[in-house]
């Protein structure tokens, strides 16, 4: 699998949803875009719904959130 560089996908502007990071050319979220995938949501009815997105896009917002996860401590709630 070829690794994606979410730098080319992923951009931050604070003058866009407060400099959360989003798609480029877009008001799409990494974070509204991963709550679709969380309710079920099919890469297919995603692009399909926002046609300004594909899939090295929708990559990207995965490659975006891995890396984040690597740089966090991430700790189990009981």
């Amino acid at each position: 699998m070829t690794d994606i560089d979410w730098r080319r996908y992923i951009v931050s502007d604070p003058d866009v949803l407060l400099g959360k990071p989003v798609v480029i050319g877009t008001r799409l979220s990494v974070e509204f875009l991963l709550g679709l995938f969380a309710e079920g949501w099919t890469e297919t009815l995603v692009i399909e719904n926002y046609p300004s997105l594909d899939p090295d896009k929708l990559r990207a917002v995965f490659a975006f959130a891995a890396e984040c996860m690597r740089e966090e401590a991430l700790y189990v709630l009981k």
